[in-house]
């Protein structure tokens, strides 16, 4: 028997029709390169966002086309985020952390049409400007100065608009294009990830359920994440299906800059990777009772693993962490770390280290632990690779040929971390494959030491790399970043660890530095770490020097 429900196809132009039509006079703030506040509501965006689409239609854009963005985050690059979707294009979000070179042969590879910019990112975009083929280059002055030729100002595009109030969206399919992203590329070539209508309208829904990320209408929502790296984790169309005032924070990321945004706007949502909290938790506990947040807010965190310690530090604050875990490939939401209903009353010491957890799977999202021997069960013990699949899991990468070393035979994503699953679903991850350090036979965990170390109170930051070793083919090295004003050794260090692991997995070696480079997300580039300490001198280490020469 067929169902009789309506065949109605699942659309981001609905959410961008909603939010001018339901809640036109919310506001949508963005903090300018100059620092001021620019103010407009969703009446406008829906407004221009429909202008921009037409004007790209005019300019010969057709169904699928890519329209690149570099840009930061603030009013007009959500306006392109529904704008070249309603044109019938496909949003292609440039990195703009990545070297010139790199955007070139992202844009290169995506085919990108056309192409929006800030204007004080037209510096950058000289760099590789003569690499690319941009058939034309809107540039969007947030400085208020005019735009040179041969670019296109992006209010004069606007206007260049066919007066149309009949207007309609071309026809699409839930299934179409509406997004591409790159992954960060640590290994090999970035690869393209498409996005759909269907997959993220299921995405949005998902991650506003109370037990996902919880977002409500009544929300103020800062999206620290960039709105070039996973769709900023698809908050741009969650607003808008739910028409949430919006703040962006423009080009300034530093906590002194985010923390009075919070207070006079009264965020009570922020998403961002654990590096930004990092520093703002310290700036919190040096300046406790200065800031007067909303009692509702509340962060979520992501891209790599979160120290409880930095969950207790801003509890302390009476701010909320929530963990995220997914990837660019996963929209990147696929679990939530939150402490079920089945886990009934529970203490602060169980809430936390749920809270540190990777979290289970959300709605739709299906998840299993693979090893050499095949599916592991939910046991907690049992460790293998997570592969997922669901509605807004990827399948395949922009123009590459579908691979075992990515996707499974039988459909799964391969996501190259390792982890085990409790009985309960909670996903712990204990590292990525190309991370794990394997000393002497053992595995030892990088994630589980980094956590640890920056469990010490005077330690800011840690990485945890493998260097090779002449006896135990390779020995953990953490790189450790003190807390301004602080200092700690590596016989503290040890101490702190030895209680909570085997003395095998505790590091030989600690190299203290004032920064640990990042890729251009904010994750640890381990890559580079061991590039430089993979010819640490153990003599050295072994006479006692906390941070021994580099052999030549």
């Amino acid at each position: 028997m067929l169902s009789t429900m309506g065949r109605v196809p699942l659309t981001l132009t609905h959410f961008l029709d909603r939010a001018g039509q339901l809640f036109g006079n919310v506001e949508i703030v963005s903090r300018m390169p100059d620092k001021s506040l620019h103010r407009t509501n969703y009446a406008a965006f829906h407004r221009r966002a429909r202008q921009l689409a037409q004007a790209l239609q005019h300019a010969g854009l057709k169904a699928g086309d890519r329209v690149a963005t570099l840009m930061w985050n603030h009013y007009a690059h959500f306006e392109a985020y529904f704008g070249v979707i309603a044109s019938g294009g496909v949003l292609h979000t440039l990195n703009l952390r990545l070297a010139p070179d790199e955007i070139a042969w992202i844009a290169n590879h995506a085919r990108d049409r056309f192409l929006i910019v800030d204007d004080v990112l037209l510096p950058l975009l000289a760099k590789f400007r003569d690499q690319v083929a941009f058939e034309r280059v809107i540039v969007v002055s947030l400085t208020g100065a005019p735009v040179a030729a041969p670019d296109t100002d992006y209010e004069a595009f606007l206007a260049s608009a066919p007066h149309n109030p009949t207007w309609t969206y071309p026809d699409m399919h839930e299934d179409d294009a509406v997004a591409m992203c790159y992954t960060s590329g640590t290994t090999g070539r970035p690869k393209g990830v498409t996005y759909s209508h269907r997959s993220q309208v299921l995405h949005s829904l998902a991650q506003c359920l109370p037990d996902a990320i919880g977002i409500s209408g009544r929300d103020v929502i800062l999206p620290v994440v960039p709105m070039f790296h996973a769709n900023a984790w698809g908050v741009p169309y969650s607003a808008a299906m739910l028409g949430i005032k919006m703040v962006f924070p423009g080009p300034h990321l530093h906590p002194d800059d985010l923390l009075p945004l919070f207070e006079s706007e009264q965020v009570t949502i922020s998403c961002g990777v654990p590096t930004i909290w990092l520093g703002m938790v310290q700036i919190l506990d040096a300046r406790a009772g200065r800031y007067r947040f909303s009692p509702q807010l509340r962060l979520t965190v992501g891209g790599s693993a979160v120290p409880e310690a930095l969950i207790r530090g801003f509890a302390k604050h009476g701010i909320e962490v929530i963990q995220g875990w997914g990837m660019t490939e996963t929209s990147p939401l696929a679990t939530i770390a939150k402490v079920k209903q089945t886990q009934g009353d529970v203490d602060d010491d169980v809430r936390f280290a749920t809270h540190a957890s990777q979290g289970y799977p959300i709605p739709l999202v299906d998840l299993r632990i693979v090893a050499d021997d095949g599916v592991q069960p939910w046991d907690g013990q049992a460790v293998g690779e997570i592969q997922v699949r669901g509605p807004w899991i990827t399948a395949a990468y922009h123009e590459v040929p579908v691979a075992e070393e990515s996707f499974t035979a039988d459909g799964w994503l391969r996501t190259g971390d390792v982890a085990a699953v409790t009985p309960d679903g909670f996903v712990r991850i204990t590292d990525r494959t190309k991370d794990l350090i394997k000393s002497g036979g053992e595995w030892i965990s990088s994630v589980d030491l980094e956590n640890a170390i920056m469990g010490h109170p005077a330690v800011a930051e840690a990485a945890v790399v493998a260097v090779p070793h002449p006896k135990w083919a390779e020995r953990p090295l953490a790189v450790v970043v003190a807390k301004a004003g602080q200092t700690v050794t590596a016989d503290a260090l040890r101490a702190h660890l030895a209680p909570l692991f085997a003395k095998w997995a505790i590091p030989d070696a600690f190299a203290f530095v004032d920064a640990i480079p990042r890729t251009s997300t904010g994750k640890f580039l381990k890559t580079k770490l061991r590039d430089q300490y993979r010819d640490w001198d153990w003599d050295a280490a072994a006479r006692g020097d906390a941070t021994p020469p580099i052999a030549a």
